[in-house]
């Protein structure tokens, strides 16, 4: 019930997704996009898809670049647009006009930036930790990088990711080991181009229902990015996770699945 495909972008690129539909045969089940965070893959949603696929026929995409997606050579463009072109290219392959979208982190980029350049695509907008935009801040994390390796780094600065007090160890270090397969090389190209965008000021232009939930105690910027959700969305549900650093997705999957769950229950009446 899970299936694994790949579709060749319009520049060529090969693009890995995945759909889980454990939904009743004889409904027909809304779909949803699930997009993941920058360093990650699908995989990193392996404790959401039991609670959403009941409900919901799962689109997972790797975002190029990650997981069994093409990371573009040094050569080829990347931005924030190719993302979104990728995405809006497997709505298409899949005949679908519009889906859920939801997202984590880096994935809400692009969700964000879908819902804002293509409104008709997205009936409905949920964003876990994820601002509009990276913030500067983060450039400061490449010469780091550079210096100790991707996973020195990581686990130097976990404190920011994950409430060490509360968090399964063995869970760290299966995000260590995750991240640890991304191609160092893209994974600074990927944040040093992220952190230059930004586009709260285009927050208006959202016009679906939309969920933010956001961790109290962000790490990754500042807990006040998200104060441009609630200034300027106007159909906007604001969930914050109080004291949590920056990877609630993570470490409270459940809670994260059932505040979707109610989000779409009160906007659209399901799951009933």
């Amino acid at each position: 019930m899970t299936q694994t495909s790949f579709f060749t972008a319009r520049d060529g690129a090969s693009i890995a997704y995945y759909i889980d539909d454990f939904t009743d045969p004889w409904r027909d089940a809304p779909p949803m996009l699930l997009l993941h965070s920058a360093m990650g893959n699908s995989e990193r949603f392996y404790s959401w898809v039991p609670g959403l696929a009941r409900h919901f026929r799962l689109i997972r995409m790797d975002l190029r670049g990650h997981g069994r997606s093409a990371v573009p050579k040094p050569s080829d463009p990347f931005t924030l647009e190719h993302l979104v072109s990728d995405a809006e290219e497997l709505l298409a392959l899949l005949g679908l006009e519009s889906a859920h979208v939801t997202a984590n982190s880096a994935g809400g980029y692009v969700a964000q930036r879908l819902a804002i350049t293509a409104p008709a695509k997205v009936r409905s907008l949920a964003v876990v930790g994820s601002t509009p935009g990276l913030s500067p801040e983060a450039l400061s994390w490449l010469p780091r990088v550079e210096k100790e390796g991707l996973t020195p780094f990581l686990r130097d600065t976990i404190h920011m990711r994950f409430d060490l007090g509360s968090t399964d160890p063995g869970m760290v270090e299966w995000f260590l080991e995750q991240t640890a397969e991304n191609d160092p090389a893209f994974v600074a190209r990927f944040i040093g181009h992220m952190a230059t965008r930004e586009w709260s000021a285009e927050l208006h232009r959202i016009a679906c229902p939309t969920l933010v939930v956001f961790p109290g105690g962000e790490t990754v910027g500042s807990v006040h990015g998200y104060d441009a959700f609630a200034r300027h969305v106007k159909d906007v549900r604001m969930v914050e996770y109080p004291h949590m650093p920056h990877n609630i997705a993570d470490m409270l999957p459940d809670r994260c699945v059932a505040d979707i769950l109610a989000f779409h229950k009160d906007k659209f009446g399901y799951p009933a």
